[in-house]
C-alpha cells in the first residue's frame, strides 16, 4: 500500500498501515510529523496493552511511503519502501493473541486537533513476501 500525506501541518500528523485486535492488541507502521525539519518513520506494536515503539528520524520532505505487512501464524514482518519497489524491513514481531483471523487496513490520525489530507493508493493482497529461512545455512 502507498500512502501520501503532502500536506501534513502539526506534530503527530500520521498515516500508514495498522493490524488491530482489538484496543489492547495491535500493530501499525506509518511516518509520524514531528516539524518542518524531521519526521518520524516508526513502528508501534501493542500486546496485552504494553506498547514497543521503534522510530527513526527522516526528512520532512519525505511525503510518501509504500508499506508490506506479511504474515506467518501470529509473527509478522513489516517492510518500507520510498518507491515501491525495493523494500527494508522495519520490524519483526509477535502478537499473542492474533491466532485466528486479523483486521487489517490503512489509518490516518491527527491528534493534536487539526487536520490533513491523507491519500492511499495501490492496496493489494497478494501471497506472503516474508519468505522462511528454510534450509539457509547460518551466517559464520
Amino acid at each position: 500500500m502507498k500512502t501520501e500525506f503532502s500536506e501534513k501541518r502539526h506534530r503527530f500528523d500520521q498515516c500508514g498501515i495498522v493490524l488491530y485486535l482489538d484496543s489492547e492488541n495491535w500493530l501499525k507502521a506509518s511516518i509520524e510529523y514531528e516539524n518542518e525539519k524531521f519526521q518520524h518513520l516508526g513502528s508501534v506494536v501493542t500486546n496485552h496493552g504494553y506498547s514497543d515503539w521503534a522510530t527513526t528520524e527522516i526528512s520532512a520532505n519525505i511525503t510518501s511511503m509504500w508499506y508490506r505487512l506479511s504474515r506467518r501464524e501470529d509473527d509478522f514482518c513489516i517492510e518500507c519502501s520510498e518507491d515501491g519497489k525495493i523494500f527494508h524491513q522495519m520490524r519483526i514481531c509477535h502478537l499473542f493473541d492474533a491466532k485466528d483471523e486479523i483486521q487489517f487496513g490503512l489509518y490516518a490520525c491527527s491528534p493534536e486537533q487539526s487536520s490533513f489530507q491523507a491519500i492511499f493508493t495501490h492496496m493489494a493482497l497478494t501471497e506472503c513476501q516474508w519468505y522462511a529461512h528454510d534450509g539457509q545455512a547460518p551466517d559464520i
